[in-house]
């Protein structure tokens, strides 16, 4: 058996080609699985649990088939997904984790998160990330009309697309020394997250020993997902 992955699908209307794809995978892979782990950017965007997106209700009802077949579903917050709350988690029978946590896989510590809050080069997303965090400001959000809502949300959307055409690589990746703090903070040698579409397994050196970093890849032309074994760590691509 095995404990799967998965980050960065973005689900939206649009591409309703990846949707097809996440829902083949819960029928197929994830039915085989002890444990599903969702990394954030499960949606390309969440402005409330309260949005009657018919693509929300069907997700939401997939994903609660896995659990009523006894393997469980755990959610992170991504950057795109972070408003996503209770009601949608308990409808969709998912567990909601906070934003960092460490989990055993048969016998193995290994610590998951998002990823975003690595990437700490980059100044400008990491201002507006605390913003957005800020519980009054959500609070006061989720309670805008849900067409004023959709508004805000494309115009920030479209803001963060314009910035990072500006900014390099490198500072939209992780920074290898927070890697590193975060990974002795934890006192575990494995870390799995998503965020930055790269998808790799990585060395880390650490003061104190060699630890791994697997990254994984964002749904656009094709599905990835990390599978941990007992014996194994692999990052896996399909095809929809």
């Amino acid at each position: 058996m095995a404990t799967l992955f998965i980050a960065d699908l973005h689900l939206n209307v649009h591409e309703p080609a990846i949707t097809a794809g996440f829902l083949r995978f819960l029928e197929r892979d994830a039915q085989q699985a002890d444990a599903l782990y969702i990394l954030g950017d499960l949606f390309d965007a969440w402005i409330g649990d309260d949005d009657p997106q018919p693509l929300h209700a069907n997700v939401a009802n997939a994903l609660r088939q896995l659990q009523q077949r006894g393997i469980p579903c755990y959610f992170i917050h991504g950057n795109r997904d972070f408003l996503l709350g209770k009601r949608f988690a308990t409808q969709a029978g998912m567990t909601l984790l906070p934003a960092e946590q460490v989990v055993e896989c048969y016998g193995r510590r290994i610590l998951i998160m998002h990823g975003d809050t690595l990437c700490i080069d980059d100044a400008a997303y990491q201002k507006c990330r605390r913003r957005v965090h800020n519980p009054v400001i959500q609070w006061l959000f989720l309670r805008l009309p849900l067409r004023l809502r959709l508004k805000v949300a494309a115009k920030m959307r479209a803001a963060s697309q314009q910035a990072n055409q500006h900014k390099s690589q490198q500072i939209m990746d992780v920074n290898p020394q927070a890697v590193q703090v975060c990974l002795q903070a934890y006192g575990v040698n494995t870390l799995i997250h998503g965020h930055t579409h790269r998808p790799a397994i990585h060395t880390v050196i650490t003061d104190s020993s060699e630890a791994q970093r697997a990254v994984l890849g964002a749904w656009h032309e094709q599905g990835w997902m990390i599978k941990v074994t007992a014996s194994d760590t692999a990052l896996i691509s399909f095809p929809f």
